[in-house]
This record gives structure tokens, C-alpha cells and sequence, in this order.
């Protein structure tokens, strides 16, 4: 198992312990010594690094070490003939490697590192009194190391740490490279952050290619007056804008299976896989006969079992729903409404500028309570595995969002029909929102990193420990005291994809639902996205710490949001151009409401027979499936047959003798 012995080794997991006062003198009761000593037994690669106020054990696995562990958790993974097997370290050649020749993903690598790490159990015949900076710890027979010591503050963190030299070379051809615009290394970025970040990224790049078109038209429209043909421009490209729309989402899934056909995606990187503490837990063995006996006797009761979890889930999730939209129409709605109204009858500039800077503080508040409001009604629902938690969470919070972000919008649309003002809380949203929500996103981070430099330099200086200037010089302690890629809304099912995506989704609705009230929207949109890939980049590389892959491989329920926001989109526009066509609101069905109205009928009839006729998987990709699944066939017959030959042929032996 040697792909280079030259290779380098790349430490990938950092853990923090507080920097101690008093040495042990018997190291074999230090808890960092022990603590050291137990990584380089199940196979770690260690070094020690005493920073200004913390110590840090940085890891490395060889590739035996995490071929052991892969086999322990069996994880499956892509052979060369297209069979996903279970990984063996012996069969190592036959399996496929990734796009940078290592055997492991990144979301591979991350679990086998945590299964090693917490994995370590007191396995002696008697308890261990370990100590750490004067305090006794007693490691009981069979308790898990990691958790005892996490339980008494001494361990403080366990986290993944970014490799410098992919690093570096992200940041000069990703990050920095601005003059390709929407163009990413891709199968990179999947190698270094797992499939989730990098399918976000394909996402960004794919949708930021295809707004150059409505933004080129609807730059012509601003910037063309075309008089009394302006009635008739505004429905074609209402029109144009919603087939776009709904061949964006249709491309897109193309390509996400394209994406996951090309990469060697594992069972890890797709479900809901976490690390085994005390390994995997065997059946006890029975007779075939009286296991059979137990079945048939036990099927109707666990069917039953089964439909009462399926029903009790379902219904779960069906009153958590229920209670998040009665909470957003009894309470955001009149809140909101209240809002827009004071906002359209206040003729002072100042008292508005005073009543929206009250406003966004208090839907900040709003939305935080509703989030973990969502996050707690969650986890009593009957999901799945993780992500169908992720995606309930991000139905329930988008729900606030939209609330928030479209009803003042609705209101001067739909109910005062003042285009003037419609515009111009449409331009705030996309130039000031997201222009101001683009810095606090990346200037936020860097101020918390700042300031928990400070606080370290402050806390030394206070003890008297430091007389000169404090350096950090340890990239480890540097990249422990930036801050984590963490969604908005807490830590427990999301991270800060959600916070992205979310962007994107409420961006994609503004544009979409009210594109004929203001064509260049879609201009501010493509430039904010091509500055948006690199920020984002850049905050990932530099500013925040890396992150934990995620088990997924598509955008999940935000595919759903988007296809959501095509609907609504339809039915907005053609009433925007219904009250464009119908100024004095005598709603008489005239020739121009007529053809409003059978166009947003043949448009929604489009929009699901779409998907009939542009399939979701490209070909290559339907034949690649059906050729590993013939020679899945093909090698489980090969196989049966040989074991029947085998069979007979002891059997003929047998009979002969």
C-alpha cells in the first residue's frame, strides 16, 4: 500500500489541550503523554506544538493506517470493473483512486480519522489514574479516551487542518484567479473539501454562466426605449426569462449527475456515515430453521412496527410544518405588513432610514428564535439520517426568510401597484443588501479571528508571562482560533452552505419574481456572483477554518426551493403585467389579459413537462450505470457457479468414497 514513500506526510486533524502549568514528572501518567502514545499506536503519525496559550497534537495517517480503518467501518467503495465493493487493504490496486491519485476522499479520510481517534478505550485489566496540570482523571476499564477527557475540559477541541501545499495552490488558481471569471477547478475542489462544497461551488459557477443572457437582455431593455413596443418586449421577455429559468433547473440536474458519475463518490460521501466508538455489533447465530420460525412468526408484527414508524413520522413532520406556517402567518405576516405600510405612507427620509434600521434588528431576532425553534421541533421528527434533518430545517427556516425578503416587495407590487417605489426597494435589496451582506460576510470572520488573537496577547500580558511583543507563530494555533464554517442559524444539522445557498435562493427570487418591473436586475446579479465565487473561495482558504466534509452530493431540498420560486414567478409577472395592461383596474377581459392569461397556463404547463422531455441524466451516464450493473451481474454469476461447481464437486468426491 505505497503510493510515494517520498510523499510528504500532510497532518490532517489537529487536537488542542490547554498549554500547562505544572510538568508531570512520571510521563507515564501525563495525560498528553498518554494521549500521544495512544494516537501512535493505532497508527498516527504525531507532532507536538506548544503554542502561546493552548497545545496541539497534530495527526497524520499513513496509508495503511487508514486503509485499516476503512476496512473496520467497511466502507464501500469503486472498483476498476465499476462494482462497489467493500475496501480491502490487500486489494488496494483494484480499487479507484481520485482525481489527485489518493486512494481516500476527503470525507473518507475524515471519518477514518475520527473512528481512529475516538476509537481509543481503556483496554487494560485495571483503570489508569491519569494527570494534567495537578488534576487526577480516573480512564475507567473500556472508556473511550477522547470523550473522558473532552468531559473534563482537558481535551478542547478536535479539528480538521488544512494542507498548505493544496492550499496554496487553490488560492492561486481558484481564489485569486479572477480574469477566468466563472471558471473553477472543480474536481480540486472536490478532492480538498468533499463533494457538498464542491457541488455548491458547480452550482454558483453554472448559475452565474447562465445569467449573462437575461442580463444581456435585460441591460437592452434599460437601455433601449422601445415606446409603445414596450407592452409588448416586457411579456417576450417575461417569457424568455421563465424558459430560462426552467432549463437552468433542468441543465443543472444533468449536470450534478454528470459531477457524480465522473468523481468516485463512495458510500460515505453520500450517506449519513459517522464514526464507530466500540466497533460494529454482531447478531447472535441461529439454526435456519428456527430463524425462520422467529420470521414468519414476527412478520406481521413488523409490519406493523414499520407502518406505525412511517405513519408517526410522517405525521410529526406534517404538525412541525403546520405549526411553522400558523406561527409565520399569525405573527411575521401582520409584522411585516405593518412594516411595509409605514414604509410607503412616512414622507421623511430619516424616519424611514430610523424605521428599517428597527426592522432589521428586529427580524435578526425573529429569524434567530424561529431557527431554533425549527432546529428543536426537528429533532423529535422521525427523518432518515442527517440530511433529510438538513433539508427539513431548510424548509421550515426559508419559509421565515421569504417572508421576510418578498412580503414588503408583494405589498408595494400587488396591493399600492407603485412601480417607482417597487424599483427602488429592489434596487436597495440588490446593491446595499447584498453588497453589505457580501462584507459582513467576509469581514465578520477576520474581526473574530482579530479579536481572539487579542484576547490571547491580552490574557498573557495580564499573567505577566509576556514582556515582548507575542508572535504567533504556529500555523496550527492560527488556524484554531479562526472561526469554523458554521450556518447562522447554529452548528447542529447546517453549516455555512446553508447561509450560502440561502443567498443565492433569495437573490434568484428577486430577480425572477419581479423581472418585468425591473430588467437589469439580472445585470446586478451576475456581477454579484462573479465576485461571490471568489470572496467565498477566499473565505474558505484564508479566513475560516476548513471544514467538516458533509455527506451529501447534491444541493438537497434547495432544488426544490428554486424549482418553488419558478412557480411563483410565473404568477407574479403576469400579474405585474396584467396591472401594466389594465392601468385604470376595471379588470375586463380584454385581448392583453386574455393573452396574460393563457400564457401563464401554457408557462406552467411547460415548466412540468420539461423535465419529460430534457432528461434528468445525460446518456453517458444511463450507459456507464448499465454496464457496472452487467458486470456486477456478470462477477456474481461467475462467482455462484464456481461455488455450485466447488459444491458438487466435494459432494461427487464424497459419494465416491
Amino acid at each position: 500500500m505505497n503510493e510515494d514513500e517520498n510523499e510528504e506526510r500532510v497532518f490532517e486533524m489537529g487536537v488542542v489541550i490547554p498549554r500547562r502549568v505544572i510538568q508531570e514528572k512520571d510521563e507515564s501518567c501525563d495525560c498528553a503523554h498518554v494521549l500521544v502514545k495512544e494516537f501512535e499506536k493505532v497508527g498516527f503519525e504525531v507532532e507536538r506544538v506548544i503554542g502561546i496559550a493552548d497545545e496541539f497534537i497534530k495527526l497524520a495517517a499513513p496509508l495503511e493506517t487508514l486503509g485499516r480503518a476503512a476496512a473496520e467501518l467497511q466502507i464501500k467503495k469503486r472498483t476498476h470493473i465499476g462494482m462497489d465493493l467493500l475496501f480491502e487493504v490487500e486489494e488496494v490496486e483494484a480499487f479507484v483512486k481520485q482525481p489527485d491519485g489518493s486512494i481516500f476522499s476527503w470525507c473518507e479520510r475524515f471519518q477514518c480519522y475520527c473512528h481512529l481517534i475516538y476509537g481509543i478505550v481503556n483496554n487494560s485489566k485495571s483503570a489508569k489514574v491519569l494527570k494534567f496540570d495537578g488534576k487526577e482523571v480516573n480512564w475507567e476499564i473500556g472508556e473511550n479516551l477522547i470523550l473522558k477527557l473532552e468531559s473534563e475540559n482537558i481535551v478542547k477541541q478536535v479539528f480538521p487542518l488544512h494542507d498548505e501545499k493544496k492550499r496554496k495552490k487553490l488560492l492561486s488558481s481558484w481564489a485569486l484567479h479572477w480574469w477566468h471569471f466563472t471558471n473553477q477547478p472543480i474536481d480540486e475542489i472536490y478532492t480538498y473539501y468533499g463533494a457538498k462544497i464542491a457541488i455548491y461551488f458547480a452550482f454558483l459557477g453554472m448559475y452565474t454562466r447562465w445569467l449573462l443572457f437575461p442580463a444581456a437582455f435585460g441591460l437592452t431593455l434599460q437601455l433601449i426605449d422601445f415606446g409603445s413596443l414596450k407592452l409588448v418586449v416586457l411579456p417576450v421577455f417575461f417569457v424568455m426569462v421563465i424558459l430560462w429559468a426552467i432549463m437552468f433547473s433542468q441543465f443543472w440536474k444533468r449536470k450534478n449527475s454528470a459531477l457524480l458519475a465522473r468523481w468516485p463518490i463512495s458510500s460515505v460521501d453520500i450517506t449519513d456515515g459517522g464514526y464507530k466508538i466500540t466497533g460494529r455489533k454482531e447478531s447472535s447465530w441461529q439454526p435456519p430453521m428456527e430463524l425462520m420460525k422467529v420470521l414468519e412468526s414476527d412478520r406481521i408484527k413488523e409490519k406493523e412496527a414499520f407502518q406505525k414508524s412511517e405513519w408517526l413520522g410522517r405525521f410529526m413532520r406534517f404538525r412541525n410544518d403546520a405549526f411553522i406556517i400558523f406561527s409565520i402567518i399569525c405573527l411575521q405576516l401582520p409584522f411585516e405588513l405593518a412594516y411595509a405600510h409605514l414604509y410607503e405612507i412616512l414622507d421623511s427620509d430619516i424616519i424611514k432610514f430610523v424605521l428599517t434600521a428597527v426592522y432589521l434588528f428586529a427580524i435578526q431576532c425573529i429569524t434567530k428564535m424561529g431557527g431554533k425553534v425549527s432546529v428543536k421541533l426537528i429533532m423529535k421528527e422521525n427523518n432518515e439520517n442527517t440530511e433529510k434533518r438538513a433539508d427539513s430545517l431548510v424548509y421550515k427556516v426559508f419559509g421565515l426568510y421569504f417572508m421576510q425578503t418578498y412580503i414588503g416587495i408583494f405589498y408595494h407590487a400587488l396591493l399600492h401597484r407603485n412601480f417607482s417605489t417597487l424599483r427602488q426597494v429592489l434596487i436597495q435589496r440588490l446593491l446595499l443588501s447584498e453588497v453589505l451582506e457580501n462584507l459582513l460576510e467576509n469581514s465578520l470572520p477576520y474581526l473574530k479571528y482579530t479579536y481572539k488573537k487579542y484576547r490571547v496577547r491580552h490574557k498573557k500580558r495580564a499573567t505577566g508571562e509576556a514582556r515582548e511583543k507575542i508572535q504567533f507563530t504556529s500555523r496550527v494555533e492560527k488556524e484554531y482560533l479562526k472561526p469554523p464554517y458554521s450556518a447562522s442559524i447554529g452548528e447542529d444539522l447546517e453549516d455555512g452552505l446553508f447561509d450560502d445557498f440561502l443567498e443565492l435562493a433569495l437573490q434568484f427570487g428577486m430577480i425572477l419574481m419581479f423581472a418585468c418591473a425591473f430588467p437589469p436586475a439580472f445585470v446586478f446579479a451576475a456581477v454579484n456572483n462573479i465576485m461571490e465565487i471568489r470572496t467565498d473561495a477566499l473565505k474558505l482558504l484564508a479566513i475560516l477554518r476548513r471544514p467538516v466534509p458533509r455527506a451529501a452530493a447534491t444541493v438537497g431540498a434547495w432544488l426544490n426551493i428554486f424549482q418553488f420560486l419558478i412557480l411563483m414567478s410565473i404568477c407574479t409577472n403576469c400579474a405585474l403585467l396584467a396591472w401594466l395592461y389594465d392601468e385604470k383596474g376595471k379588470w375586463k377581459i380584454e385581448p392583453g389579459l386574455a393573452a396574460i392569461l393563457i400564457m401563464e397556463h401554457v408557462l406552467l404547463l411547460i415548466k412540468f413537462g420539461f423535465s419529460r422531455f430534457v432528461p434528468e441524466e445525460p446518456a453517458w451516464v444511463r450507459a456507464t450505470r448499465a454496464k457496472r450493473n452487467t458486470q456486477a451481474q456478470d462477477m456474481c454469476s461467475k462467482k455462484l457457479l464456481r461455488t455450485i461447481s466447488g459444491v458438487d464437486r466435494n459432494f461427487g468426491e464424497k459419494k465416491l468414497n
